[in-house]
């Protein structure tokens, strides 16, 4: 849904390149680290390696969505044809079946491939998750606390002109290639009729996130929205409900859940009173679960329970100053002014 015209960029370029290098550096730390994949000596080098594709798409990503004057249902969208194409054509783990077998996540295989989808041999409840966790963390949660911690003025504004967004699109292509090659891709290849479904699935998101029916203003409903708290529980809950059950039906009801939340926050966001402090919540309550799952998982590769914990402690120290941080900082600034419904 609409935010606002576009502006002229008359912000120094200085002011406008802090909030860009934030969602560079924080993209590959939310995707990869928050939720315990890495230890903390690993950080840094995800930043370093990582950013350039993470953070780059995240970047275009926004600016695409801000430019156009569009909301959170075409970033949600472009976030979901990132997912795609990252998993089904750059390093193309939705296709290989032996992704995993080199980390600590090797037994979830046969629960993969309970869900392999006929023909297209992809696991549907991997899809979910290396899809769905794009979407939350890697795309939305670092926008979302980018953002917030911004003036109201600056918050739905563009941050970077046409050769700002040429040298990101250079990064995440130079980021990309680096995983695509045969390192990266563990040597596996896609078969043509693979590559060619994730390429049409990828197309068909970004075709719907550009539908013009997203920057129509919409009118607000009269009824109050619920306090930003209740917006937290619910997404909280679809990670709780999305391990009830094994194979096909567990997959029916996590893309249930899914869907069925989806639909409430975009029904809450119609109504009076739906602001920033909403956003911030709804956006980061994902990133906040990672956190707290982190002591229950492993990292990628093996690590003594002192460095495990010391990694975990990190994560949570991360995301509470990050969340914290921007709770506080919606405080001190216009955080009353509302967003246009999404």
């Amino acid at each position: 849904m609409p935010t606002e015209p576009r502006r002229p960029l008359t912000d120094p370029v200085r002011r406008r390149l802090v909030p860009v290098v934030a969602l560079l550096l924080l993209a590959p730390w939310a995707a990869e680290c928050s939720w315990g994949g890495f230890t903390l000596d690993d950080f840094l080098p995800v930043l370093v390696f990582l950013g350039p594709m993470y953070g780059g798409a995240a970047i275009l990503i926004r600016e695409t969505a801000r430019h156009l004057g569009a909301g959170w249902p075409t970033i949600v969208l472009l976030a979901a044809a990132f997912g795609v194409l990252q998993a089904g054509l750059v390093d193309q783990s939705l296709f290989n079946p032996g992704y995993l077998d080199d980390t600590e996540y090797a037994d979830t295989r046969a629960a993969a491939e309970a869900t392999l989808v006929p023909g297209l041999g992809f696991s549907l409840r991997q899809a979910f998750d290396y899809v769905g966790n794009h979407i939350v963390l890697t795309i939305c949660a670092p926008i979302v606390l980018v953002e917030s911690f911004l003036g109201s003025d600056r918050r739905l504004r563009p941050w970077l002109g046409r050769p700002g967004l040429a040298v990101v699109a250079v990064l995440y292509l130079l980021g990309s290639l680096l995983i695509f090659s045969d390192s990266g891709r563990k040597g596996f290849l896609a078969s043509p009729l693979q590559l060619t479904f994730a390429a049409a699935l990828v197309l068909a998101l970004v075709a719907v996130a550009l539908l013009p029916r997203w920057r129509r203003p919409r009118p607000r409903r009269t009824r109050r929205a619920p306090h930003p708290l209740w917006v937290g529980l619910v997404v909280v809950l679809v990670h709780f409900g999305t391990d009830l059950t094994p194979g096909w039906p567990g997959v029916g009801i996590a893309l249930a859940l899914a869907a069925t939340v989806g639909g409430l926050v975009a029904y809450w966001s119609s109504r009076a009173g739906w602001g920033q402090r909403h956003v911030l919540v709804a956006g980061s309550a994902s990133l906040v679960t990672a956190a707290a799952f982190a002591y229950l998982v492993p990292p990628y590769s093996p690590a003594s329970p002192a460095v495990a914990l010391a990694g975990d402690v990190a994560v949570t120290v991360v995301t509470v100053a990050l969340t914290g941080g921007a709770w506080w900082r919606l405080g001190r600034t216009s955080s009353d002014v509302h967003v246009a419904p999404s």
